[in-house]
C-alpha cells in the first residue's frame, strides 16, 4: 500500500522527551496520562479513562494512598490538566478507538509507565546533556516505556488521517504499570480486548540491540507472580526478655535463605528472587515486623506455579518457627506466550515497505527477557481465537534496561509509527 507518513521526527522527538522528562511509576502515570489524553483529544479521539479502561476490582500492586496523592499534587504542579485527572478518578491508562462504529477487529498496546531508578547526571549521558532528563527522582524511563507512547501518539495521528480507509475499528491502548504485571489484567477484566481478532506490541532493544534491526515475535517469556510478605512478631526488650519476643526479621532471614534454595524446575527456566528485605525498629528490640519483596518466574505458566508453590510452603513453615502471623499479598502477574506465525507475517510484511528496517536484519522470531504484561494481552486474544505477536525494534543502546545509564536511538521513532500503521492496513484487509 502507499504510505507517506505525515508526522514528522521532530514532533516525534519532542513528545518522547516530554514524556521522558516527566517519567511516572506504574499505576502513577497521572501526567502522562493527562497528556496523552489531551493530544489523542485533539486529534478528534474519543477518550476513555479511568473505570472504562481499568477494572479497579482486580488491581494488584496499587501504590498506598499518600503516594498517590502526592504523585497526584506533582502531576498537577508539572502540567497536568485537571479536566482530564478528574476524569481518571485515581485510574490511569487510556484507550481510544480510531472506528468505534465499526466492528472491533485489531489491538495496539503501548505501555507508559516508567522504572524506579534515579537516572544518571553523567555529562554524557544524552537526556542529561540536552536537558529532557526525568525531573522526578527515583523514576525515569530507563526501558523506552517513553518510545512506545510516543510511536502510539504518533500512530493515532496517522491513522485518525485515514480512517476513512478502514473497514474495521482499530484500538490504540496505552497500558500503565507495565512494570510488575499490573496493568494489562485490569484492562483485560475492563473488556478492552474482547472481540479482537487481531493484536500487537513492540518493544525498543530487548535483545535488538542493533540498529535498523526489526524481530517480528517473540518466545521464551517468562511466566511471574510479584508477591510481598509481611511478618507480625512480638517486641521485646532484647537484654532483660529477649526469650518473650517474636522475632519476625529471623523469621524472614530464614524466609530468605530457604526461598533461594527452592529445588530449581527440571523442565524449563525457573526464578526466585528475594529483592529486598526491611524490619525491625532498634538495636535493643526483638522485631516485631519484618517485610519481603519477592517475585517466582517460570518458562511457562506451570513452572512459575510450581515456584510460588514451594515458596508459600516455606513462608509458612518459617513463619510458624518464629510464631508469626503472616500475609502474603500478590502485587502483580502475568502469564508467557508466543508469537503466532500468523502475525508474525505481518509484521515482516509492513517491515519490507518501511526502508529503515534493512531487509538483511529483519528476523521471525526472537528470544524475550524476562517478562512481559503484553502476554496477557496476547493469551486473552488467543483464547477467543484471535492472534498475537510481539515484536523487538533494533536499537543500539549505551546501557541496558532498567540502569540508569539507559537510553536508546530517536532514529526508529518515525519508521516504527510507519511499521505499526502498514501492519494495521495489512490486519484490516485479514478476515
Amino acid at each position: 500500500m502507499e504510505f507517506t507518513p505525515t508526522v514528522s521526527q521532530e514532533q516525534l522527538v519532542k513528545i518522547r522527551r516530554d514524556l521522558h522528562r516527566h517519567a511516572e511509576s506504574g499505576l502513577s502515570e497521572f501526567w502522562t496520562t493527562s497528556y496523552l489524553a489531551e493530544h489523542l483529544a485533539a486529534l478528534g479521539c474519543e477518550v476513555h479513562l479511568g473505570e472504562e479502561v481499568m477494572d479497579r476490582s482486580v488491581m494488584m500492586g496499587v501504590p498506598d494512598p499518600e503516594t498517590q496523592e502526592a504523585r497526584l499534587k506533582a502531576a498537577l504542579a508539572q502540567g497536568a490538566d485537571p479536566k482530564w485527572l478528574d476524569k481518571m478518578n485515581g485510574l490511569t491508562g487510556v484507550m481510544v478507538d480510531i472506528r468505534p462504529d465499526l466492528p472491533m477487529h485489531s489491538v495496539l498496546r503501548f505501555d507508559i509507565d516508567c522504572v524506579d531508578v534515579c537516572e544518571s547526571q553523567d555529562a554524557d549521558h544524552k537526556p542529561t546533556a540536552e536537558g529532557f532528563a526525568s525531573i522526578n527522582a527515583n523514576e525515569c524511563h530507563a526501558c523506552a516505556h517513553d518510545g512506545h507512547a510516543t510511536i502510539g501518539l504518533g500512530v493515532a495521528m496517522e491513522l485518525m488521517r485515514r480512517r476513512d480507509k478502514l473497514k474495521h475499528n482499530v484500538r490504540l491502548i496505552f497500558e500503565p504499570a507495565e512494570e510488575g504485571s499490573r496493568g494489562a489484567r485490569p484492562m483485560v477484566s475492563a473488556g478492552l480486548v474482547k472481540g479482537a481478532k487481531y493484536f500487537l506490541a513492540a518493544h525498543i532493544g530487548v535483545n535488538s540491540t542493533q540498529d535498523h534491526a526489526l524481530v517480528c515475535g517473540t518466545q521464551g517469556f517468562l511466566a511471574t507472580t510479584k508477591f510481598d510478605v509481611e511478618l507480625f512478631g512480638l517486641a521485646s526488650h532484647s537484654g532483660s526478655d529477649p526469650h518473650k519476643g517474636h522475632n519476625s526479621l529471623l523469621a524472614a532471614a530464614t524466609m530468605l535463605l530457604n526461598l533461594h534454595a527452592i529445588p530449581r524446575h527440571g523442565q524449563g527456566a525457573s526464578r526466585i528472587t528475594v529483592g529486598m528485605m526491611s524490619g525491625g525498629s532498634g538495636r535493643n528490640v526483638i522485631p516485631d515486623y519484618a517485610k519481603l519483596v519477592c517475585e517466582t518466574r517460570g518458562a511457562t505458566t506451570e513452572i512459575n506455579q510450581y515456584m510460588f508453590d514451594k515458596a508459600k510452603l516455606i513462608i509458612e513453615h518459617a513463619a510458624a518457627m518464629y510464631e508469626q502471623k503472616v500475609k502474603v499479598t500478590i502485587m502483580g502477574s502475568a502469564g508467557n506466550a508466543v508469537s503466532d506465525k500468523k502475525m508474525i507475517d505481518v509484521v515482516k510484511q509492513a517491515a519490507q515497505d518501511v526502508p529503515y528496517f534493512h531487509k538483511d536484519l529483519i528476523t521471525e522470531m526472537g528470544q524475550g527477557f524476562g517478562t512481559d504484561d503484553a502476554c496477557t494481552f496476547i493469551t486473552a486474544i488467543q483464547e477467543q481465537g484471535g492472534f498475537g505477536t510481539y515484536a523487538q525494534i533494533g536499537s543500539k543502546l549505551p546501557a541496558g534496561h532498567h540502569n540508569q545509564r539507559f537510553d536508546f536511538n530517536e532514529d526508529l521513532l518515525q519508521p516504527s509509527v510507519e511499521l505499526f500503521c502498514r501492519s494495521t492496513f495489512i490486519m484490516d484487509n485479514m478476515d
